[in-house]
């Protein structure tokens, strides 16, 4: 006998089958939801550190002033690193970079015996020799700065660390690269006072012969008291003496102590 209710079963077990998938279509959803940002990420504001407003350019220093005070056994331990590559000694071996020795005030790629890459000729051919400041640029990077280098050194970024190294490289060398001049405006600018770094003038010292702004706002009344009654103000033209003429005077012992 046929069962009547067959058509019913099927029917309840589909839609049975159906809530079941929901409420577990629902569960995961609540289980594993995920939160969309309330700002796209393309839209936030970053805010730059305060330190990258004052980041100086790593440019090459005064040699002058650096190189004679630069720690030159602070230099041959930074070395140490080169001699992995290279032999330092005076007509030692070229390895797997070639020898170091007279190496600054050297034409780059042209040390015998050593097969440079093109774009190390070429860089020679560009800039005539290895100067301070040329191996001081090299070493912060190679192969940013030569093009089709061998080096694969990633380079020393310390500043201080090739100062140190370039001071100790001039000694190795039978005539060593002379030192240059220092440059007047690096040296004042090292020895300028911090008023004068910020903006501000020094206070005047005394017995240097320059008026402060209280002797200069007095020397109008005391002129004023020396003029005719029916006067209010002094004149700028009329000449002053005494006291009222001292912000005039001037003296050698200026404040920079340069003569003129």
């Amino acid at each position: 006998m046929k069962d009547e209710l067959f058509g019913n079963k099927v029917f309840g077990a589909i839609l049975g089958a159906l809530l079941l998938l929901f409420a577990l279509r629902q569960v995961s959803e609540m289980v594993f939801a995920t939160h969309p940002p309330k700002v796209a990420g393309d839209k936030i504001a970053i805010q730059e550190a305060a330190g990258d407003a004052g980041v100086v350019a790593d440019t090459p220093p005064d040699w002058g002033t650096v190189l004679p005070t630069a720690d030159v056994g602070a230099g041959a331990t930074v070395a140490n690193k080169c001699k992995a590559c290279h032999n330092l000694d005076n007509g030692g071996p070229n390895q797997t970079g070639p020898n170091l020795w007279g190496v600054i005030g050297r034409k780059p790629g042209t040390h015998p015996g050593f097969a440079y890459s093109s774009g190390m000729t070429d860089f020679g051919n560009k800039i005539g020799k290895w100067s301070f400041a040329e191996v001081y640029k090299f070493l912060a990077g190679p192969q940013a700065d030569v093009s089709g280098t061998k080096m694969t050194f990633v380079g020393l970024k310390q500043r201080q660390d090739r100062i140190n190294l370039i001071a100790w490289l001039r000694q190795q060398s039978s005539s060593p690269e002379p030192i240059p001049a220092p440059d007047p405006k690096a040296a004042a600018a090292a020895k300028a006072p911090a008023g004068a770094a910020a903006g501000t003038a020094p206070a005047p010292q005394p017995g240097s012969g320059v008026p402060d702004a209280a002797a200069g706002a007095k020397a109008p009344t005391a002129a004023a008291k020396g003029a005719p009654a029916t006067s209010q103000t002094a004149s700028p033209e009329a000449p002053t003496t005494g006291a009222a003429a001292a912000p005039n005077r001037t003296d050698s012992t200026s404040p920079g102590g340069a003569p003129k």
